[in-house]
Order: C-alpha cells, then structure tokens, then sequence
C-alpha cells in the first residue's frame, strides 16, 4: 500500500489520501485522472466524483455520510460538508459462506499458559483484592501498601530505600565505614526477580465507584462483572471487602458466580467490616487470608496449552484515518486465524458498529444471534437519542482531526477488527464467552469501559489497536497496543507493542502482518514478552453503568 492515496473498495466514492497531497495532483482512480483542487490532509479523503446536496458518500463500501453542501471532485471531504449517515439494516440475515484462512503455520504452536481446573487456560496468574463498594476503597489502599512491595510486586516508586539494613547494622554495632558501605537501594526489578511467589504474576486491586447508590440493576451488574473478573483463568483466587449494607451484598457476587462458574474451584475470601471486631482485625484477616491464597497460587506453573485456549479481546482507541486500513484488518486477519485453530476471539464497542449492522446480522450463525443483535443495537442508538445524544456524535476531537469525520467512517474501520468468520455468539454486557469463533460482546466505545468489559467475559489477552496512542492496560489481561503508522511507533515505543505502519509502507500485507501480531500474541501468552501496559502497570478498570457512555 505505498501508494500515495488508495481507494479502499470499489463502491468508494472518496479517496484516502497515504501521503500529504498537493493542490494540483493528479489521481488517477480506475483509469481516471482527477485533479485535486486544494491541498488534502494525510489520512483525510477527497471526492472521486462531484456530490450535489443529500449524495450519499461510501468508504469501505458503506455508507459513511451525505453531502450537505456540494462537493466538487477533487475536493476535501470534512465535517464542513459531510454529516453522518449510516444503512439501515433488519433483523433478517441473508445466507453467509466463509472461507477460513490458511492457519496451517500454526497448527503446531502452542502457548504456556496456567491450567485452571474448568478446562480454561490463563495468560497470567493473579490475586484479586475487591471492594463490594466503595466505601471500602481505603481498606483496599492499606491491603496494597502491606503486600505489594513487600512481596516484590507492582510498586510506583522506580526503587526501594532499605533503612531496615542500616538499623541491623547499627544494632550489631557496626562501624560509620560499614554503614557507608551497606548497599540499601534495591531497584524495581530487582524486587521483581525475588518475588516471595515467582509463580504469582501480581496482586491486583479493583477499586471503583459502585456498588451502593444509583439504581439496583448497576449494583447487580457490577456483581456480574466482578463475578467475571474472578472466574477469568487469568485469576487464581480472590479477597473480597464488604461494609455491609451497600447494595451489592456478598450472596449477590456468590450467585453470579455460581450462574458463570457452578463448580467454581478457587478460593474467594469475603471479608464483611460491619461484622467485624475492628478495623484493624478486618485488615489483619484479609492479610492472613491473601497470603494463604497467594502460597496456593504459587503451585501452579506454565504448561503447554492449544491456541485453541486463547479469548482474545479486540479493541480500538485513539484511532486515525489510517487504523481502518492497516491495524484494524491486520488484527481482523488474525482474529481469522485464531478463530481457524479454534480460537475465540471478541469483537466489542456496539457504537462503533454504527453503519455494518447488516454486515455483522448477515454474519450472525444464528436467527437467535441476529436478532439479539438487533434489538441490542436498537436499544442502545434509543438510549443514546433520549438524553439528547447519538451515535453520530461518538467521534472525538482527535478521531475528527486525523480523518474520521462521522461515526459510521470511524465504524466501519473499527469493525475489521473482527476479520470476517461468522458470528457464533452475541453477548450482552457480562455474558460469558462460551463458545469458540467470533462472539460479539455489547459494551461502550470508551476504551477502558470497554476493555473491561471484555475481560470480565473470559478474555485472556487483548490487542488494542491506535492511530493516535494511548497507555491504557487492565488489571488482569496483558493488553497489547498495536500502531496504525509507523511515526506513531516511533514516537511512543515506550507504550506501543506492535507497528502496522508497515502495511501502509508496503512492507508488510493484511496478510503477513496479521501472522506477526498472532505470532507475538503467542509469545504474550506464554510469558515470554511483557506487554508494555504490564511492564508500565497500566491497570485500568471502570465498570460500565448501563446509562449512556458513548
């Protein structure tokens, strides 16, 4: 793709511009010389043909806008005279043939992975500390300042002062030559590498903002979610904080459990302050009782595991006019490949759906499916509409200034994340991911909302890809951030995984990149490389509340 503009599919009416293009410059689009009149933007598009007032406008071959004022050939196409439009689309599908890619370089391979008793297979292995509610978001602070650094995990300093070695000497009455010599810096990781429990990958600490007030149903659903998180094979075991009379009560969290994970077989401790002797008893208690959990924990270790075991979350944030074309479909290509070794991968961000419903109906396995998927994308465009919002208005600043001017623009790139299997499951918030192929699981476009999301549905690993940048991780699932341009990779390689700038240079195909980021997956998995949000401790998470978050 080094050309220096590409119409992406046939049906396009607007031209991708790959390089800065001069006023002046002569394109020539199947056979045809157009002349652009003014200077176009890397990444924005200018018009194939001339658009008079109410033409429709393809990208992707959809529809992504109308023309509101006319557009002559040659011209930018921006938010000045383009507004969103998007195809309507039923809830019947019409008949849908797939051919699965040829996976056969990785029929072979294997990730390492920590086996869970339920047959899942973790990337990580980790302790969860959770507040049912916000109220006991301290005690969750004081339990993290007990373990964590003490046990040689995540810490925020880039080192640690050893005074306790300067005391021991001067009470074995060493000299002021000794002291001086007594090396008492330990540097992060160091700490790391004399873990108390090497097996253990972390302690992570959920604290948010439910769980009492607002309306009952976000308290059950933040139950469901942390439900999720627990019953995630990247989790071993879990301390849970109660107060007590918060809305999300303990037996509340216990069913949710018991409807994902009947047979659930790790140890969750709940930990309740209103029945507790004392503050400081409670916290005792939850030391003791993680510390127990944490040295069960450390017994399991690495195995060899199928791709098969992989859940792997797709994501998309901070996007360009160049993540539709290059990372996006690239991870969509390996999204195939893993759904051809009997994968699951997880299409999220039902927003950003806006414009291929038909598309992913048509995909949908199931009359079930399509209609569930349906009413889902209904009911959230209605959501969106009633508080004076809509979809057209997810794009952000940043989406619009690099060429993403309507949302079924931006939709339509995003949803190549998803490759091109058919649909075996769709999910509402919280469901689980049960069966393997492509599932679709309703969440928000906000990327950390998201992402959440998919990992409280049994994501083990996530691949974000970004045209813009961003930090964002999660507590549990490495997150990989995959770049749309090469100058993105560059410029932010201390938070960037994976560069598919080298498909718009040419150098690398839709192809062979997909085969690099599923090869790198691989290595991610099995504890061979570190996703830049683990090693930055990038853990975030914010549970989705079912009002409206676009």
């Amino acid at each position: 793709m080094s050309k220096n503009y590409v119409q992406i599919d046939p049906k396009d009416n607007i031209i991708v511009a790959i390089t800065p293009l001069e006023k002046g410059t002569v394109a020539t689009i199947q056979g045809v010389d157009i002349i652009l009149k003014e200077n176009i933007k890397q990444k924005h598009k200018f018009a194939l043909n001339d658009f008079t007032l109410g033409d429709e406008i393809f990208m992707y071959g959809v529809l992504i806008g109308k023309a509101i004022e006319p557009i002559q050939a040659g011209c930018a196409i921006t938010i000045d005279n383009v507004k969103h439009a998007s195809a309507e689309f039923q809830d019947s599908k019409e008949k849908f043939i797939w051919k699965a890619p040829d996976a056969s370089k990785f029929e072979s391979r294997t990730f390492n992975g920590y086996h869970r008793k339920d047959g899942k297979v973790g990337t990580g292995n980790y302790w969860l500390v959770i507040p049912l509610t916000f109220c006991e978001n301290r005690n969750v602070d004081v339990l993290e300042g007990a373990l964590s650094e003490k046990l040689g995990y995540e810490t925020k300093k880039d080192f640690a002062v050893d005074t306790e070695a300067l005391i021991n000497q001067y009470k074995a009455g060493a000299s002021k030559d000794a002291i001086l010599n007594t090396p008492i810096i330990t540097t992060k990781e160091e700490m790391t590498k004399n873990r108390t429990f090497p097996n253990v990958d972390g302690i992570k600490f959920l604290k948010h903002d439910g769980g009492c007030g607002g309306i009952r149903q976000d308290s059950e659903t933040l139950c469901k979610l942390l439900a999720g998180y627990i019953s995630n094979p990247n989790v071993a075991g879990a301390t849970i904080f109660s107060l007590g009379c918060q809305n999300a009560q303990i037996d509340m969290l216990q069913n949710a459990l018991d409807a994902i994970s009947p047979n659930l077989d790790k140890p969750v401790h709940y930990l309740e302050q209103q029945k507790s002797e004392s503050e400081r008893k409670l916290i005792e208690e939850a030391v003791k009782h993680t510390f127990l959990g944490l040295i069960e924990a450390n017994k399991v270790t690495r195995q060899p595991a199928p791709l098969s075991k992989l859940v792997l979350g797709l994501e998309c944030g901070g996007s360009d006019g160049f993540s539709g074309i290059s990372a996006n479909p690239a991870l969509g290509y390996a999204s195939d490949l893993l759904v051809a070794l009997g994968g699951s991968p997880v299409l999220s961000e039902f927003p950003e759906l806006n414009g291929v419903e038909q598309e992913i109906i048509n995909r949908c396995e199931t009359e079930e499916d399509s209609k569930k998927f349906y009413d889902l994308m209904r009911a959230y465009s209605a959501a969106a509409v009633a508080v004076g919002s809509g979809f057209e208005n997810n794009p952000s600043p940043g989406n619009i200034k690099d060429g993403l001017i309507t949302d079924a623009m931006k939709s339509a790139g995003a949803a190549k994340k998803g490759g091109t299997s058919p649909v075996v499951q769709v999910l509402d918030y919280t469901e689980q991911v049960t069966k393997p192929g492509l599932n679709l699981l309703c969440t928000p476009g906000n990327d950390v909302e998201s992402t959440t999301g998919l990992v409280g549905s049994g994501c083990n690993i996530v691949v974000f890809t970004t045209g813009l940048g961003t930090p964002t991780g999660n507590p549990v699932a490495p997150v990989l951030k995959m770049s749309s341009n090469t100058h993105l990779y560059e410029r932010m390689n201390d938070i960037i995984d994976i560069n598919a700038g080298t498909v718009i240079s040419g150098e690398d195909t839709i192809e062979s990149m997909g085969e690099k980021i599923l090869d790198h997956i691989i290595k991610v998995a099995s504890g061979e490389v570190a996703s830049k949000a683990v090693l930055h401790g990038n853990n975030d998470f914010i549970p989705w509340k079912r009002g409206v978050s676009l």
